[in-house]
């Protein structure tokens, strides 16, 4: 089966928003590139963005949280958009308090964990990195 890994964009903070993920669920950084990394004639890097974050990676139990800083000459991300959230399926009502709990510190929360109305114990927020999240767990 095909495995979904979420990809953010970020504003030149990108390496500190990925260290605060790793400090939440653990594991190690599986690649740091910066932009000077990828430097030439051909691809020339303003001094200004060269240690911003080319590419970086968390892996997640099976999966990959990936990120980058986007380049300024092509405009600013909107840490105010609304039209995708990244979902986590914890693997125990536990592991879904301590996600929400690390993940929501100094962000905004929308919804509580809580019991939803469809059977799930369910939370969501807006990490303070403008991040949003959904972070879900069913069973018992």
């Amino acid at each position: 089966m095909a495995l979904i890994n979420p990809h953010i964009n970020f504003n030149g903070n990108a390496e500190e928003a990925f260290r605060f993920y790793q400090s939440v669920f653990g594991g190690e950084l599986a690649q740091i590139m910066r932009f000077k990394d990828l430097a030439s004639e051909e691809f020339p890097v303003p001094e200004n963005e060269a240690n911003k974050i080319m590419h970086i990676a968390l892996p997640i139990g099976n999966n990959i949280l990936m990120g980058n800083d986007v380049p300024e000459i092509m405009g600013r991300v909107n840490e105010n958009e609304n039209r995708s959230k990244i979902s986590v399926s914890a693997a125990s009502k536990e592991e879904a308090d301590h996600l929400f709990k690390g993940l929501s510190a100094g962000g905004t929360v929308e919804y509580p964990m809580s019991d939803s109305p469809w059977g799930s114990y369910f939370g969501m927020f807006r990490d303070k990195y403008g991040i949003e999240w959904m972070i879900n767990f069913t069973g018992k």
